[in-house]
């Protein structure tokens, strides 16, 4: 009994001072970040609660200072620059990465808000990007081949050019065909949820290989996008949605001209098969766990009576080691989209994107090894206990990493409305940091300028001044008692973020108001009432980690 003591104290003992390594562990790597980590939700606008478009980004990268890029009027014959390192969140702001090609520039271009993957403008068209996974056959290197556009260069011109999603559509479509579409994450595919007040798209893009040349004649991408039912919803978990294509349905399908035809040349399809060609069959590899767990998660949450979906809740403490009886799925088994058991709000889809797979058997926290004596003879759970163990963690108490929905570095959900002018209709609820911890404010299209707290983020060097180092402080501080400081921050987060969804009528009437006498004042409005949320945010933020290292130091940790 004393040898077991023994170990129990020095297994606390070690994460305690692993704990206090958080910091450095934790922060992104220099070169790269996971390629896995996106999640995007799209709603039409009959499954909203509200009838909004709905479309939604998590994960994303270490780019996550958020800053309004103006209007612009250019002279005739400008060239536009073509970006790559628009993720790199180590350049200054407002310098946007090396320059590899140009594009002939417009006249005039759109206000809107940039990130590593820009997601709104003024007109209220709104993008959310996930990876996808592609054939090796089909990855490009930059560096080796001859493709320029990245997805998010193409996401610039896209919110910077066009008031739709169609326009949106066929613009990138444009850029990566003559341009070739150059992978800056994996390196793999992209699908892009575009959204504008009354469609919502998901498109998706394939590379083409390193030997393309512009010189070739021949479209640099692969592409095809699918309208989502306005009575639809959709998931975007890292993996193609996309199955057969019906290009006779132009109000619901788009393709490139050799959509097809890569699939035929690499024996992917046989057109004398008799089989009708599936997109997602012929251009993804073997679908991976961390998709088809997002997969199940999200339609066995919002559509559970569609058709009976694999069970895969915990039904013991053992349950989710049993991988032998664990369903493998075929990815047939989800649709591209589905109609909702109940319309869903923007709240519903924070929900889904916070989600650590609580009570399945994905779930990280109910691994065994976290549980600890409870002092009457049985065990309970380790007030150490997490979802997010970090890599330290993981190998000491032997725990399998699984890919959640939550953590990444920033995100967002947009809703866009057609019975709204475009500054007072398009509002996207942006977060830093771990979205899980993090708390989501408001930024209307017609913001003209965004607090320095959000502009703010050097990983290399902790600020005062950050909003993601706010929130990063106390992400990494509840690990000194996890299971009871995620109370603590709940309890002055949850208040604030709902009061910001409370306000929302209010703000959004008034600002009418204002808008039928003065645009220019209805904007500085907006802009004042987001700046504000934003630094009531991060006060917070401040107040709890004063809170949670005063109440959890490790002086009153039995050390």
């Amino acid at each position: 009994m004393k040898l077991l003591k023994t170990i129990f104290i020095t297994g606390i003992l070690l994460i305690t001072f692993l704990i206090l390594g958080v910091f450095s562990s934790e922060q992104e790597e220099k070169t790269d970040f996971a390629y896995d980590a996106c999640t995007d939700i799209i709603i039409g606008k009959d499954a909203s609660v509200d009838g909004s478009v709905i479309t939604s980004h998590t994960g994303c990268c270490p780019e996550c200072r958020v800053h309004v890029v103006p209007a612009q009027t250019f002279k005739k014959g400008a060239m536009a620059p073509v970006y790559y390192g628009l993720q790199d969140v180590r350049k200054p702001l407002h310098k946007y990465g090396k320059i590899i090609g140009t594009i002939p520039q417009v006249k005039k271009t759109y206000a809107y808000f940039h990130t590593g993957y820009p997601q709104m403008n003024e007109h209220q068209l709104a993008i959310g990007e996930s990876t996808l996974s592609q054939k090796d056959e089909l990855k490009a290197l930059y560096g080796v081949c001859k493709q320029i556009m990245t997805i998010e260069q193409a996401q610039v011109f896209a919110l910077q050019r066009c008031k739709t999603a169609r326009e949106a559509i066929h613009l990138i479509a444009s850029l990566v065909e003559k341009y070739g579409f150059l992978p800056s994450c994996g390196p793999e595919s992209e699908a892009l949820c575009i959204a504008d007040p009354n469609e919502a798209w998901v498109m998706e893009v394939f590379s083409v290989g390193n030997d393309w040349t512009p010189e070739s004649g021949k479209p640099g991408a692969i592409w095809a996008a699918q309208r989502v039912p306005d009575d639809h919803i959709a998931v975007v978990p890292n993996w193609s949605i996309i199955k057969e294509i019906d290009l006779s349905k132009p109000d619901y399908y788009m393709a490139s001209e050799n959509y097809m035809q890569v699939a035929i040349d690499h024996g992917w399809y046989d057109p004398e098969s008799g089989k009708p060609f599936n997109w997602q069959i012929s251009y993804s590899p073997v679908l991976r766990e961390w998709a088809s767990s997002r997969f199940w998660l999200f339609f066995q949450t919002y559509c559970p009576s569609l058709k009976e979906w694999p069970n895969k809740k915990l039904t013991g403490p053992y349950s989710g080691y049993n991988a032998y009886h664990q369903y493998l799925e075929d990815i047939s088994l989800y649709p591209f989209s589905a109609k909702p058991d109940k319309k869903l709000s923007v709240q519903d889809v924070i929900a889904f994107q916070r989600s650590v797979f609580e009570g399945t058997i994905y779930d990280m926290t109910a691994d065994t090894d976290w549980l600890v004596p409870d002092g009457k003879g049985g065990m309970k759970k380790s007030p150490l206990t997490t979802p997010f163990p970090t890599r330290d963690m993981r190998e000491l108490l032997d725990i399998t990493w699984r890919r959640m929905v939550s953590r990444g570095g920033y995100g967002m959900v947009v809703q866009v409305r057609n019975w709204l002018p475009a500054a007072i209709g398009g509002v996207y609820w942006f977060y830093v940091d771990n979205q899980y911890s993090s708390t989501y404010v408001p930024i209307y299209a017609g913001v003209q300028e965004i607090s320095p707290l959000y502009k703010t983020y050097d990983p290399d060097k902790f600020s005062e001044d950050s909003a993601r180092w706010a929130v990063d402080f106390v992400d990494n501080l509840l690990y000194l008692r996890w299971q009871e400081a995620v109370k603590d921050l709940r309890k002055v987060r949850d208040p604030l973020e709902a009061s910001f969804f409370k306000d929302q009528p209010s703000i959004e009437t008034r600002t009418l108001e204002l808008y039928k006498k003065d645009q220019k004042k209805a904007k500085k409005f907006l802009t004042d009432y987001t700046k504000s949320c934003m630094e009531k945010t991060v006060k917070m933020y401040r107040d709890l980690r004063n809170l949670l290292i005063t109440k959890y130091t490790n002086n009153k940790l039995g050390l």
